[in-house]
């Protein structure tokens, strides 16, 4: 049995960019190249791996666990089941934590919750002189993480596992960053789609998905330095009470962050010096 690139992207029956992903992945070719050579007979394993991997997605895994990899802030990050898969929404955090760390100027930078590491990694590809410390309960996640580390060539991270601000290390961080758990127990939207395959300590937070975050604004005060900045992400009906939450822990300049659709996604504020 063997087919053509041309068949098995007409005939699939999933989504035609997923079918792409997947056969690239297969085949360890560009985009360009399937593009260019529509008649590429495949067969043998190859096929084999690729009607596998089209059924499961068919079924409703992400592509991202099936072919180990997402794109995060131009970067390419390992993910498996272990840790949450990386989303474009998520780089809005790191752009505004980037925008509160020097470039030419030593900063201390935590990142709770840190799965995969895209959001400490990203960080720290683009500000040779931030001390990244990141932190997950997860032993497994910590490693993928550190191996993305390790091939994205990024030497200056401390992985450390624990809940939150306990495996910090103690000591203060001119930014804490994180994208904690967030989805309300019982909410509809985790029998749908990715989420169903992702895991549920990631992403669960409670009765209204704010136990995570309050534990967080409660905490953060206290490994904070004087100006430090708190930043996180949150559901989509949350930027209010989170806001909230950071007013009534003692933060200025408190406000909340759009993303590209519209969303206020982000939430953050400062620490005042003292």
């Amino acid at each position: 049995m063997a087919s053509t690139v041309a068949e098995l992207l007409r005939t699939a029956r999933i989504d035609p960019l997923d079918a792409r992903i997947l056969l690239q992945s297969v085949l360890g070719v560009s985009h360009a190249y399937l593009a260019a050579h529509p008649e590429h007979v495949v067969a043998g394993e190859p096929l084999a791996r690729f009607l596998a991997l089209a059924a499961r997605r068919a079924a409703g895994e992400p592509v991202a666990y099936l072919n180990g990899q997402r794109e995060f802030f131009s970067l390419d990050f390992k993910v498996t089941p272990a840790v949450l898969i990386p989303r474009p929404e998520t780089e809005l955090l790191v752009d505004l934590a980037l925008e509160r760390i020097p470039q030419d100027a030593p900063c201390r930078v935590l990142d709770l919750g840190c799965g995969s590491g895209c959001i400490a990694i990203s960080i720290a590809k683009h500000r040779a002189q931030a001390r990244v410390t990141a932190t997950d309960r997860s032993r497994d996640a910590l490693d993928i993480a550190a191996e993305n580390a390790r091939v994205l060539g990024v030497h200056d991270i401390e992985f450390s596992q624990g809940d939150w601000f306990a495996a910090s290390g103690g000591g203060r961080f001119d930014v804490i960053v994180s994208n904690p758990p967030y989805i309300a127990e019982g909410d509809p939207h985790l029998a749908s789609g990715d989420v169903r395959f992702e895991p549920a300590a990631a992403l669960i937070a409670g009765a209204d998905g704010l136990t995570c975050i309050r534990d967080i604004v409660a905490g953060a005060g206290a490994h904070l330095a004087g100006g430090g900045w708190l930043l996180f992400e949150h559901g989509w009906d949350q930027a209010a009470q989170c806001r909230a939450l950071m007013q009534a822990a003692g933060f200025t300049a408190v406000r909340s962050w759009q993303d590209l659709a519209g969303i206020e996604r982000v939430s953050g504020g400062a620490m005042g010096a003292g």
